[in-house]
């Protein structure tokens, strides 16, 4: 195979070989400033396509990225580093189904690529192909010791599976032998369960310090060590932590609130009047859990999925991956193409979702689809799938917005700023309240607090919104030891507690939320 440089000039090929050392770093505005050059020059060149596309995935610009990746593949079809990176690029933009196809192509044309078998178990696991992400991670390991990703992802399995003692260790042995593995030191953080001693807190901030830690590395153990101060009652030293790692994730790529809201708005539009959707009786499999992060959702799930008729499916991509197929179909993003719907076109996607979520129901009839923001869709949800349930889950803005700024989550950009995070909060308040307007009797807001109030007949009221009788199993939802994948994983095999709000912790120091969410100064 030809040299991936070939056609470049000296200086081209040098630029080129930078950006990528950047890329590799998640140094974003160091990458764009050596291809700019290149890019003007050589436009049309693979090798400058699959670097110009690397930078527009990380500043969030996914169907840009994914466009110049496939101009770059065109040219080399055989070339495994291409759809490696094509693969990845999917799974960005929330294409699962073909990322994972185009990473198996890859795994195909060059077997040895650990990078390849990780990102392929990444996507799995974003998929909840657990097992076959347990393999593809494996394979990773055993090509490469030190992918410490890797390793820290299958530690992330163990702990999933409730194995937190094992993930500890695991986690522990990726930092004995790389110090600055940030998904090392942030998946001990988010085990909930034991705090950092000073020697971990000390080791963690010489981590910081290292040369080699890269972004990602540094965003990671940012969050880890807010963990670690906040445990410590040193709340002023935890904020300043989180306020570091959430302007270098912000460094890569800003949330267009306005955008959103518009978006917002004009889904909302397209849905009143609602659309002739599909027959009556379509959907009653499946309970849609959502909500912002952090707002009980995982609870809700876990409560639900303790009962004899319900799955537990967690976080499935599938609804967006439906709704994706149709704009590809009809060339247009949703909701553009929702007026020009009929009842057939629902009933379609309907049976579609239906059919690719076939496999949560082999056991049990009902099963949970926990994906947060499916909210986003709920117009789309009632005119597919009109038996289908929706629980629109509630917390305290306040402790839901601090609770998602501290926390390492992926592809959630909404969380790095609190005017973002108040802006996101408002839009789904609208949302759900309007839905809930709409279809009283598919919709339920469920209250977080109100819970922790009165367990028992919070506990009933979901499970009799969801039709089934009550079990007593729902009451010990802490026993239950299916899989959970999500940060609340610890949590909920614990009892109900009424400690688990911390804004108070913070007093003044979270006026400036306080205020993007309109509420009064703190007063103690």
């Amino acid at each position: 195979m030809t040299s991936r440089l070939d056609g470049l000039t000296q200086a081209a090929a040098q630029g080129v070989m930078a950006a990528a050392q950047a890329l590799d770093a998640g140094r974003v505005d160091e990458a764009s400033r050596h291809l700019a050059g290149v890019a003007a020059t050589f436009p049309e060149h693979p090798e400058v396509l699959r670097m110009l596309a690397g930078l527009q995935g990380m500043r969030g610009q996914h169907q840009d990225a994914v466009r110049s990746m496939r101009r770059a593949l065109a040219q080399r079809p055989a070339d495994p580093v291409y759809h490696n990176t094509l693969g990845t690029l999917l799974g960005q933009s929330g294409a699962y189904d073909e990322a994972i196809q185009s990473l198996r192509r890859t795994c195909e044309l060059q077997p040895d690529m650990a990078i390849a078998w990780y990102n392929l178990g990444v996507m799995l696991t974003r998929s909840v192909r657990n097992e076959e992400a347990v393999t593809a991670l494996r394979r990773a390991v055993e090509l490469a010791p030190d992918h410490m990703l890797a390793r820290a992802l299958l530690a992330d399995m163990l702990r999933m599976r409730g194995r937190v003692g094992e993930a500890a260790v695991e986690y522990r042995r990726s930092l004995a032998e790389q110090p600055w593995a940030g998904m090392a030191w942030w998946g001990l953080a988010d085990i909930r369960i034991a705090r950092f001693s000073t020697d971990d807190i000390a080791r963690l901030q010489a981590a910081l310090q290292h040369p080699a830690a890269s972004d990602d590395d540094l965003i990671a153990m940012g969050f880890a060590l807010a963990k670690a101060f906040e445990d410590n009652g040193n709340y002023a030293d935890s904020l300043a932590a989180l306020a570091q790692a959430n302007a270098i994730a912000r460094r890569r790529q800003q949330w267009n609130r306005n955008g959103f809201s518009a978006g917002i708005s004009a889904v909302h539009a397209a849905f009143d009047p609602a659309p002739v959707g599909a027959p009556a009786g379509l959907g009653s499999e499946v309970i849609f859990i959502v909500g912002l992060p952090r707002s009980g959702s995982t609870l809700v799930e876990q409560i639900l999925a303790s009962h004899s008729s319900v799955e537990g499916a967690g976080e499935l991509p599938d609804l967006p991956q439906v709704l994706a197929e149709e704009s590809r179909r009809r060339g247009q993003p949703f909701p553009q193409w929702v007026a020009s719907m009929s009842s057939a076109d629902w009933q379609r996607l309907g049976q579609r979702y239906l059919e690719r979520t076939a496999h949560w129901r082999r056991e049990r009839p009902l099963f949970t689809d926990k994906l947060p923001n499916n909210w986003v869709y709920a117009g789309a949800i009632h005119a597919m799938l009109p038996s289908a349930r929706i629980i629109g889950c509630r917390r305290d803005p306040l402790e839901t917005c601090f609770s998602c700024y501290r926390q390492r989550l992926d592809n959630n950009e909404y969380t790095r700023d609190f005017e973002d995070l108040a802006s996101f909060w408002r839009d789904y308040d609208r949302s759900i309240r309007l839905w809930q307007a709409h279809y009283p009797e598919r919709v339920l807001e469920h209250d977080y607090e109100a819970m922790l109030a009165a367990p028992e007949a919070r506990i009933r009221k979901l499970l009799e919104f969801c039709g089934l009788p009550f079990e007593e199993a729902c009451l010990n939802f802490h026993e239950n030891q299916r899989e959970v994948r999500s940060p609340s994983a610890t949590q909920v095999r614990q009892p109900l507690r009424a400690d688990t709000a911390r804004a108070q912790r913070y007093g003044a120091l979270l006026d400036p939320l306080r205020s993007a969410l309109g509420m009064p100064p703190w007063q103690d």
